[in-house]
């Protein structure tokens, strides 16, 4: 739900929103596009058992209405080509999410993320991406778990670095790390 004092700022041509597990990343994203009165939601999470459907409904409740919304969960670059206009911000929730199904859908991860990270530069309108930030944590014990942390650091860096503002939430409070001003 939208604070009463919550002024988003200009939205930047894309910005990166950074935080652990229930930070608080997802709702200040939304809040980024609360003005805008057309806005696209696209959704990177499938429902693979009953906590992952409840977390989407969650997340569909606390948006309400006004959001349109387009399932990405592998074809990220191919909706953002096709979905991204200057009269409509763009919410991809979440590139984590987005990762994780490339890796378990046995995809070739660095040539997704190089096209996504080619996509970037060339989008029609603004988007706002939200990512966790995995890092923080302890090295994880098996292979799988360090090769996604390893590729979740590397895909933040590189988008980080594509984007005028990165925000960190911790707490439900943004850090700014980078703005275009």
């Amino acid at each position: 739900m939208p604070s009463p004092h919550f002024s988003p700022p200009p939205l930047a041509p894309l910005t990166l929103v950074l935080g652990g597990a229930r930070s608080g990343k997802s709702a200040y994203a939304e809040r980024l596009l609360q003005d805008h009165p057309r806005r696209l939601y696209l959704a990177t999470a499938e429902a693979g058992d009953d906590e992952m459907a409840e977390r989407i409904r969650h997340h569909q409740a606390r948006r309400g209405a006004g959001w349109e919304t387009v399932e990405a969960p592998l074809d990220l670059c191919g909706q953002l080509g096709t979905q991204a206009r200057p009269d409509r911000p763009l919410l991809v929730d979440c590139l984590t999410l987005w990762l994780s199904n490339l890796l378990l859908a046995e995809r070739a991860v660095d040539a997704e993320i190089d096209r996504l990270i080619d996509a970037l530069p060339g989008l029609a309108g603004p988007v706002v991406f939200v990512a966790n930030e995995v890092g923080f944590g302890i090295v994880p014990d098996n292979a799988l778990a360090r090769a996604f942390r390893d590729h979740a650091g590397r895909l933040n860096q590189r988008v980080a670095g594509c984007c005028q503002r990165v925000v960190l939430v911790a707490a439900g409070l943004p850090l700014l790390l980078k703005d275009p001003s």
